[in-house]
């Protein structure tokens, strides 16, 4: 479970997206474009954020635009994690006016998506105001999921598994084919992976028999809130506790309150509402660049 500031994301984990994205969206050509823009015309444009967020995606949505046109000149005003109001350029770009255009949509939709994830992300960390870790889970979009990761990071929270083989986590469908929880828990143990053993616990029984079964850490999964407080107090630090399973911003508080030590929120990879961004493009002389002011 990995949190903190997030690290800028490595162009190898978005560039073949945006190769993709922009193939699908531009296919053989924008006929709308070349009917209507000289070839050689120059453009300016601005990133804007129409409603107030939390910035993720920058350098995706640049690539986007950087892809069809390697001289489009570039100047980041604000940087992913940061809070933007509404109205706030955050960047300015300059090119080839055909390219700027065709990129356009995709870098939107890039940026978007990723900013709504870091700003549901950041609400949800407010909300439990430091007294619980917030996790995401692995319910992403297929194909996404290194950026959308990426998302909750600039938004504050913690990723929990970025995939199957990056922990270990016994669920009741491990549970029913092993035959039983103690069963599953010792296999996990004796395969030696050196990953804490995580047990989903969908009542205080079976909380009780995770602990007892020597599991790291007990996933409370659709437990009302007191619920989740009695079977932290019984735990009492023996085992890390896990709340999750339809978890608002008002549940979340609730659950911080019990003294959990993580809440996971589906919601903020699956249910993200996008923010509302646009980019606004003006014609340019010929040699005129992008100002940064």
């Amino acid at each position: 479970m990995r949190g903190g500031a997030p690290e800028p994301l490595e162009p190898a984990c978005y560039r073949e997206l945006v190769r993709r994205a922009l193939a699908e969206d531009v296919r053989s050509g924008d006929v709308t474009t070349a009917a209507t823009i000289p070839a050689g015309q120059r453009a300016a444009g601005e990133l804007i954020v129409r409603s107030a967020c939390v910035l993720a995606g920058i350098d995706v949505a640049v690539e986007a635009f950087r892809q069809l046109d390697p001289e489009a000149e570039i100047a980041r005003l604000r940087h992913d994690g940061e809070r933007c109001t509404a109205g706030e350029t955050i960047a300015r770009i300059s090119g080839a006016a055909p390219a700027l255009l065709a990129a356009e949509r995709t870098a939107l939709n890039f940026l978007q998506r990723l900013s709504g994830i870091a700003t549901l992300t950041r609400r949800y960390v407010d909300a439990v105001a430091g007294r619980s870790v917030v996790l995401d889970t692995r319910k992403t979009t297929p194909t996404l999921r290194a950026l959308e990761k990426y998302a909750v990071r600039a938004g504050g929270g913690t990723n929990h598994r970025a995939a199957l083989d990056d922990g270990m986590l016994i669920k009741d469908n491990h549970v029913q084919v092993a035959g039983s929880l103690a069963a599953a828990v010792r296999r996990a143990r004796s395969a030696g992976s050196g990953f804490p053993i995580e047990v989903e616990a969908g009542s205080l029984d079976e909380a009780e028999a995770a602990l007892a079964a020597g599991a790291d850490i007990i996933l409370l999964d659709n437990l009302p809130a007191p619920q989740v407080g009695t079977a932290v107090a019984r735990i009492a630090g023996r085992a890390r506790t896990e709340a999750s399973g339809g978890v608002t911003l008002e549940r979340a508080a609730e659950l911080a309150a019990t003294g959990v030590t993580y809440i996971s929120v589906g919601a903020l990879t699956h249910s993200a509402p996008a923010i509302d961004c646009a980019f606004d493009l003006q014609p340019l002389p010929a040699g005129k660049a992008v100002s940064s002011q």
